[in-house]
């Protein structure tokens, strides 16, 4: 005979949200093995079945809520559900034991156990990556929690697609299959192992400085880029000289303005020249990897460095703004991230980036591509240096230029002929008006 099962006493809230569905319909459940997962504006908790049985119906949905006495589910009652629900997630979960202390501790696992033990696992690996601080950390609810030990994923390193980015069964599932079809691990995908835990107090003094909130999400950017897009960097050099004596020209006409005029709105100006003559920087790769989306439209990320790390808006439209607009354009963004102010649609949107050092030294360096982009722009210090003219070494100001670019999407020939490109627009100005 079928059973309606209600919501519990959930202590002094009125109501609570649906967050999490566990199981699904047909699944054999036993006594106390969690059905959902609510959450109050305090705490998250599952609901467990109070009886062992097979789900007919299930009454709620994510986003729901519920109070004491809703209808959770209907269940079908079955003699004994803990061998069952041993067959049940035998079947459809292999998995391995952490340990034999694991293994006898939680005796619904046993079939789980005796089939992984038999056969040759590749999640075996995985299970000595998992980083017990991260671990801890991640947003997952308990059952999800065991579920991911007992396949020895390190929740630390899975991305969750729930509400507030709570990590999912699913979201377990796809990175094992993501680990095996990699062939690598779970830290990292490449079959690296996880840098050890040194304390290097042994060795003297040390102070523990925490990462800001962006200093790890552009990490974990910047780490996914590098690892996941074939890079190719090219080197090339602009004279710049006639440039700079226009650029000195026009600080000085709008000094009184308030507007500054730097050498990054020429370089905005002249990728965008560039972007139109080569498209396909002007591009992202599909999700699918199988198809180049082509941009009709010119949005330049700048990177700016701020006191909280690396930050990256865009300049929607540069192709239809002036000089001018754009000067007073970066003027203000620039202020804006120095001050915390960036929204989230200040930094979305764009087709190319441009990173410049110029204003710090060095002389050239590999940037990383920021994905979804295929390519990026790295400008260093100018300099003063001996440029032969054909019949003697005059004194040129050079610009060092640094493109980094998807080689999936970009050949090297492309890239040559892009740099190429960028260093006549920016040796004659004339040709920003073509």
């Amino acid at each position: 005979m079928s059973k309606e099962i209600l919501i519990p006493d959930i202590g002094d809230f009125d109501s609570v949200e649906v967050i999490e569905i566990l199981v699904a319909v047909g699944d054999t459940v036993a006594a106390e093995d969690s059905i959902i997962t609510v959450e109050s504006d305090k705490a998250s908790m599952e609901i467990p079945a109070p009886e062992a049985g097979v789900i007919k119906e299930l009454k709620v949905n994510v986003g729901d809520n519920v109070s004491e006495g809703s209808l959770m589910m209907i269940i079908e009652p079955v003699a004994s559900a803990d061998s069952g629900a041993a067959v049940s997630v035998a079947v459809a979960e292999p998995a391995v034991a952490e340990s034999p202390t694991k293994a006898v501790a939680e005796p619904a696992a046993t079939a789980v156990v005796a089939t992984a033990a038999a056969l040759p696992s590749p999640t075996a690996k995985i299970a000595k990556a998992i980083d017990e601080a991260g671990f801890v950390k991640a947003y997952a609810s308990p059952a999800i929690r065991k579920f991911a030990r007992e396949l020895g994923v390190d929740l630390g390193s899975v991305e969750g697609s729930g509400r507030k980015a709570r990590i999912t069964k699913d979201d377990v599932k796809g990175f094992v299959k993501k680990v095996m079809a990699t062939g690598g691990t779970a830290k990292g995908g490449l079959g690296v192992a996880a840098m050890p835990d040194i304390d290097f107090s042994q060795w003297g003094g040390i102070e523990m400085l925490p990462l800001t909130k962006i200093n790890k999400l552009t990490g974990e950017f910047l780490h996914r880029n590098w690892v996941t897009i074939p890079h190719v960097t090219q080197f090339d050099e602009a004279d710049i000289t006639d440039l700079e004596a226009f650029r000195n020209s026009m600080v000085a006409e709008y000094k009184d303005q308030g507007v500054k005029i730097t050498m990054l709105v020429f370089l905005m100006k002249a990728v965008v020249s560039a972007l139109k003559k080569y498209p396909r920087f002007n591009s992202s790769l599909d999700v699918t990897g199988e198809n180049l989306i082509l941009k009709n439209y010119y949005n330049i990320g700048i990177a700016v460095a701020t006191p909280d790390g690396l930050v990256v808006p865009v300049v929607k439209d540069v192709d239809r703004k002036s000089l001018v607009e754009l000067a007073a354009e970066l003027g203000e963004i620039s202020t804006k991230a120095r001050d915390k102010k960036l929204k989230p649609s200040d930094m979305q949107g764009g087709c190319f980036t441009i990173s410049s050092l110029g204003g710090i030294g060095g002389t050239k360096f590999t940037p990383i591509v920021n994905a979804p982009e295929v390519a990026i722009l790295g400008a260093s210090r100018s300099k003063m240096q001996p440029v032969w003219n054909g019949s003697e070494f005059v004194p040129r100001l050079v610009l060092p230029l640094s493109l980094s670019y998807d080689h999936r999407v970009i050949d090297g020939a492309d890239g040559a002929r892009f740099t190429s490109f960028l260093s006549r627009v920016l040796s004659d100005t004339r040709r920003l008006l073509l």
